[in-house]
């Protein structure tokens, strides 16, 4: 497959060992939906970012922040040992499906599984959609165009469930965008298709989201009202410099398995006083913790005074570093 590329791309892959991280491309947030023949467009997944390395026969499945996932989708891993090639690195979501459409919450039963028969006994199936290729056979492929990147990786992989491979429609990214609000996805990646693999967060891959969403720290919860159990609300932020800044209370989106969770782990890891550091939260009932957890949240849209407004709580992020997380501007 290699030997095929043109001169100047064989020319642009030098020869390396399968590295032990590499570390993953992250698409920036806008607002401006665009069509251009020099770009393509792929559905945004609602899922969880999975970068997988095999060498030789060991193959290791990575959050985009490290973790281990070999437990957790033994499926997906089971695949990748069974592809003809035996040196690789590949860049995927694995996703699982409510309907038609993906769900992060529905992978909620799956996440912080480590054990493989306890992840297959939850019979939550999962897919691994793969859009990159960062290494193949001995050779780097992040200094190659992404189309001749996603042209080897078709041609290199066997594409049978759980594995698939996420298509992509070139130019037209307005229809594309158009059509996954109308199916309920999430939105669209858009990506130059000249681009290199970046490594950070890139304006080469940009997202087009038709829902309002994106990573919140936990920094409190109140307690539970009525005939409510665990907790009452989450009490989340953002980091902003140094400081922790207050987004809101979520106190919708919980079912009574997620409350006793949620309240679980947060009653491990109480502290005195308030994480939030621009803001004075004035919450008699609130009690603090540290901030370490990672919510996914949804909502409508920011308020004048930097609050969300109608958020839904879809679930925890084992994926991301608390010290990573801030606003997304659009």
């Amino acid at each position: 497959m290699i030997d095929g590329l043109p001169e100047e791309l064989r020319a642009a892959m030098r020869a390396e060992t399968v590295p032990a991280w590499r570390p993953p491309t992250l698409a920036t947030l806008t607002d401006k939906r665009f069509s251009d023949p020099h770009w393509i467009f792929e559905r945004k997944l609602d899922g969880m970012r999975c970068l997988a390395f095999r060498n030789g026969e060991r193959v290791r499945l990575l959050s985009r922040n490290r973790q281990p996932l070999d437990g957790t989708y033994p499926e997906v891993l089971d695949a990748l040992a069974a592809q003809k090639s035996s040196r690789f690195v590949v860049d995927g979501e694995v996703v699982a499906f409510e309907g038609r459409r993906t769900s992060f919450a529905r992978l909620q039963h799956r996440l912080g599984i480590t054990d493989p028969d306890e992840a297959r006994a939850t019979g939550i199936a999962v897919f691994y959609y793969l859009f990159d290729l960062l290494h193949l056979d001995g050779y780097t492929t992040t200094e190659i165009p992404l189309l001749w990147r996603k042209r080897l990786l078709r041609n290199a992989f066997n594409f049978n469930d759980p594995l698939r491979y996420c298509q992509h429609r070139v130019g037209d990214g307005e229809a594309a965008y158009r059509a996954a609000c109308a199916r309920g996805d999430e939105g669209v990646i858009a990506k130059s298709a000249d681009s290199r693999y970046a490594g950070r967060r890139s304006t080469d891959w940009l997202k087009f989201k038709c829902v309002r969403d994106q990573e919140f720290v936990i920094g409190g919860y109140t307690a539970p009202r009525g005939s409510r159990i665990g907790l009452g609300a989450l009490l989340v932020g953002y980091h902003s410099g140094r400081d922790l800044v207050y987004a809101g209370k979520v106190g919708t989106g919980f079912d009574t398995a997620t409350l006793h969770s949620l309240h679980d782990q947060l009653s491990g890891i109480e502290q005195h006083s308030p994480p939030f550091t621009r803001d004075l939260v004035r919450q008699p009932d609130a009690r603090w913790v540290r901030p370490e957890l990672v919510a996914q949240v949804a909502f409508t849209e920011w308020t004048r005074d930097g609050k969300l407004r109608h958020p839904r709580y879809t679930g925890l992020r084992i994926d991301k570093n608390a010290d990573d997380v801030v606003k997304e501007t659009r």
